[in-house]
């Protein structure tokens, strides 16, 4: 028989940190002389909005603030929350700071789903401090978020928890908890619990605390992959609250369009909608898939996923369905190449290891005297004057010289790239033949 256990609150809830110490993870935000810890010891925290996966800390990180500051704190939840509410909170917040100092902590779960008029809502009390505004998000703020806003508030990025991190909070309930600590609880093996938590510290103690709860009376409970694995199995809900399913469905989907499969991308975009998952959010995907999978391969890809974009925010659903599966069908059957994806990457990995190269003087601009003294411009060949409105000349820094980043991808339109590359470069960038 099970043992059963006292009625607690549940082992995510009871973990949450009480120090910045204790606070597991984004020690570039929290860290020693981090950011965010700076603001907490002199004081005052700007308006901000965090950005991360779920499960990173965003929840426990704006309550920690709050009680390290001994400010008021207001939570409300995007989900079930309308401009009544806001209004209310921001209403609540200036009552209280007639008798304590300004700066209430608002924190707003999930803020990319406020609308423009629940955002606005905000604007006032947050540019006359009556709150201190904490958003979090799992969703860019730079889409979601209005331009008024957002010029308010910092935006700090939060990572996924690395393995380190997770072994760290397992160790930690097993030791602090106020009811795990008091159980013989031995952790054999952690691949499985790591693995269901997808990097996800609250799915990582529910699975946990789930495991726990199978120790029999009297008997050490020993932890080992198979044990997991057998326990998640006949508790799938446990990973479905929240919508977090919708990670693994968007990966599905994205996966499915980049293999070419329209059925399964169909399929899968027909799991999201009846979930009830945003348009907006759906197109944004294709949208970015578009230039990262599919790119110069088929250049329209990108023109129809903006297009799809803007259709679905004028019609909604449930018309809007027909708009993202065409877009869906279209970006599946479309010929692939990550080929500009690969290149940016390349660049900006190339920039980082080679720091700031002097730009070459026959590509300076030269507005004055003094710069073409300097020979700013000169020795520059004017394409258009050429046949063909081409001329071999150099563009890159000397030390890079001959260096290819763009290799085009192996479909028709880029064959004719490379063809032409091949023809106007040749002796200069060592392309590949097709």
């Amino acid at each position: 028989m099970p043992y059963l256990r006292p009625m607690l609150p549940p082992l995510a809830e009871r973990m949450r940190p009480q120090t910045l110490d204790a606070y597991v993870g984004q020690k570039h935000l929290v860290g020693p002389g981090a950011v965010l810890r700076q603001a907490v010891e002199r004081g005052k925290i700007p308006s901000f909005i965090l950005w991360g996966p779920p499960g990173v800390g965003k929840t426990s990180l704006a309550q920690l603030f709050a009680k390290l500051l001994n400010k008021p704190f207001f939570q409300l939840s995007a989900i079930n929350a309308g401009v009544k509410e806001v209004r209310e909170a921001i209403e609540q917040a200036d009552r209280q700071n007639l008798f304590q100092s300004k700066g209430a902590i608002l924190f707003i779960d999930e803020i990319h789903r406020f609308s423009k008029s629940q955002q606005d809502a905000l604007l006032g009390a947050v540019e006359r401090g009556i709150v201190t505004l904490i958003g979090a998000t799992t969703e860019n703020p730079s889409f979601e978020v209005i331009p008024a806003l957002l010029s308010r508030c910092q935006v700090y990025v939060l990572q996924s928890l690395s393995r380190e991190e997770l072994i760290e909070l397992i160790h930690t309930a097993l030791t602090q908890d106020v009811y795990l600590s008091g159980v013989d609880i031995q952790m054999q093996e952690y691949d499985a619990l790591l693995l269901y938590s997808g990097g996800d510290a609250r799915r990582l103690l529910n699975a946990l605390e789930l495991v726990s709860n199978m120790r029999e009376e009297g008997k050490p409970l020993v932890v080992t992959n198979q044990l997991v694995a057998e326990l998640i199995q006949k508790n799938p809900a446990l990973y479905d609250k929240a919508g977090e399913q919708h990670y693994d469905i968007i990966s599905a989907f994205i996966k499915s369009i980049r293999g070419s499969d329209p059925n399964a991308a169909v399929y899968w975009l027909a799991r999201m909608l009846q979930g009830g998952e945003e348009v907006t959010f759906i197109a944004r995907r294709m949208l970015i898939l578009a230039a990262e999978d599919i790119g110069l391969a088929n250049p329209n890809a990108l023109l129809l996923a903006t297009t799809t974009m803007d259709a679905v925010k004028m019609i909604g659903m449930p018309e809007a369905r027909i708009v993202l599966s065409q877009c869906a069908v279209y970006l599946a059957t479309s010929p692939k190449s990550n080929a500009s994806y690969l290149a940016i990457d390349q660049a900006l990995d190339l920039v980082a290891r080679t720091g700031d190269l002097p730009v070459p003087l026959h590509l300076r601009n030269a507005p004055t005297q003094l710069m073409k003294t300097l020979n700013y411009g000169s020795g520059y060949q004017y394409s258009h004057d050429f046949p063909g409105n081409f001329v071999q000349q150099s563009y890159l820094p000397e030390a890079l010289e001959g260096t290819i980043l763009y290799e085009p991808g192996k479909n028709p339109t880029e064959d004719r790239t490379r063809s032409l590359l091949l023809a106007q470069w040749k002796g200069k960038y060592p392309y590949q033949p097709g």
